[in-house]
């Protein structure tokens, strides 16, 4: 391994080591926050008498769920390559992101099903019961505390280009939008009196609405990387440009990329001339990995596959070159 190559894996290892430290600090964090919560609202919804807030509850503990997610698979998809996952174990940070969204999906649907039923409860001339106070600044503190935790999980999720730590920073969102939505349904039943606590319902149909959309946002973008989608153009265009950097390799095809986990992988096809020796042409596509390593990652996957360049649609021989 050439001292280039050593260097960009050990700066590597320690940005791996950090990018899990921090993705473990902001999840730990976020976890005392929903276990906080859960017993904060199941209590002001129990003794506030409020459906919205007992929702909110089990979304809070959908919340916790999925934080022990992320900290189990995070730490799986740093695993290093081996016999067994030859691309290495970054799917499984795709998958907790898979995870998650069919959580706040169940979710949003368990909460539009329990809002409706409700509603209808109440269309059919029964009074539901008026929401005490208590569930009011439940709801209110419920919106400050996951709205803040939101921010710092998704801005280190960016940071460190975690899907999975992102798809959380949404749950937790979706847990604040939530509580927005109880807050209006319960303050406008107080306000309004027994005549319209149907407003707590409807409220938690609005937030489920809310809670899966953002679910099959997440959903899709995980089933974009299980299934193969490639980079993008932008991303190919910036390997195309590096690939250009060495006027000796012409003609790039074949051109294949993914993501698998947070690392990304490319494969490709290229041509140089007939008469390049095979050391001359594995110094090149060395130096072409080294070039891309540098740029995306030393844990990129990258494939090259160097052909002869091509004389009236036939591969060109060393004797017909210079190509």
């Amino acid at each position: 391994m050439s001292h280039s190559h050593s260097h960009i894996l050990t700066e590597q290892s320690q940005l791996d080591a950090s990018r899990q430290r921090s993705i473990v600090r902001v999840t730990v964090a976020g976890s005392v926050v929903n276990a906080l919560l859960i017993i904060m609202k199941f209590l002001a919804g129990f003794f506030g008498r409020s459906t919205a807030m007992i929702a909110d509850a089990v979304h809070s503990l959908s919340d916790f769920i999925t934080d022990i997610i992320v900290l189990v698979f995070v730490r799986i998809s740093n695993k290093p390559a081996d016999k067994t996952y030859t691309y290495g174990y970054g799917k499984y940070e795709t998958l907790a992101s898979a995870l998650i969204g069919c959580i706040l999906l169940g979710v949003g649907g368990m909460l539009a099903y329990e809002g409706v039923v409700k509603i209808l409860r109440a269309v059919h001339g029964e009074i539901l019961p008026v929401p005490g106070q208590i569930a009011l600044w439940a709801a209110v503190g419920s919106i400050v505390l996951k709205e803040l935790t939101y921010q710092v999980t998704a801005r280190v999720g960016r940071k460190v280009d975690s899907q999975a730590l992102i798809a959380n920073a949404w749950h937790h969102r979706s847990d604040a939008l939530s509580s927005i939505g109880t807050l209006i349904g319960i303050g406008g039943a107080i306000v309004l009196g027994n005549k319209w606590t149907v407003l707590d319902p409807v409220a938690a149909v609005l937030v489920s609405i809310f809670i899966i959309v953002a679910a099959l946002k997440i959903i899709g973008q995980s089933l974009n990387e299980l299934l193969e989608r490639g980079l993008g153009e932008d991303v190919e265009n910036e390997i195309r440009a590096i690939v250009a950097e060495d006027t000796a390799l012409s003609e790039l095809h074949h051109l294949r990329t993914r993501r698998v986990g947070n690392h990304y992988a490319i494969e490709m096809h290229l041509r140089m001339s007939g008469a390049t020796t095979l050391y001359e042409a594995h110094q090149h596509s060395m130096q072409l990995e080294l070039r891309l390593k540098q740029r995306f990652g030393a844990h990129t996957h990258v494939g090259i596959h160097i052909e002869p360049t091509k004389v009236n649609g036939a591969y060109a021989s060393p004797e017909q070159c210079p190509c």
